[in-house]
């Protein structure tokens, strides 16, 4: 499996919660039907508006489409920045990101904003 570092995580002015990798692009991760979308302007995925889940929900749902399509893990570091996600929101965002990562990747507890 390879890995990529989540370069930022933000919610845009449609509410939508958007993750930007450093370096890979995902184009097609419209095939693993999880609702998660590619904008190739950007370079960055994105989830619909939050409706019956919420952002962190999402988060999780972003990371397990790009890890079923893609094979590959993104992984939040100290230097990933948050725009518009307050620090409630970022401590869900990290928890959640505990059973997605191995421990040694996780950064719970460092400020990265």
């Amino acid at each position: 499996m390879t890995s990529d570092i989540i370069a930022e995580v933000r919610i845009d002015a449609n509410e939508r919660l958007c993750v930007t990798p450093k370096s890979d692009s995902f184009p097609y991760i419209y095939r693993a039907a999880m609702q998660v979308q590619w904008d190739d302007k950007g370079k960055y995925l994105y989830s619909p508006k939050p409706k019956d889940w919420s952002h962190a929900r999402w988060f999780q749902q972003i990371i397990a489409a790009v890890k079923a399509e893609y094979g590959c893990a993104l992984i939040i570091t100290p230097g990933t920045r948050w725009q518009k996600i307050d620090d409630a929101l970022k401590q869900l965002i990290l928890s959640s990101a505990n059973g997605l990562q191995s421990p040694d990747q996780i950064t719970i507890g460092n400020d990265a904003s």
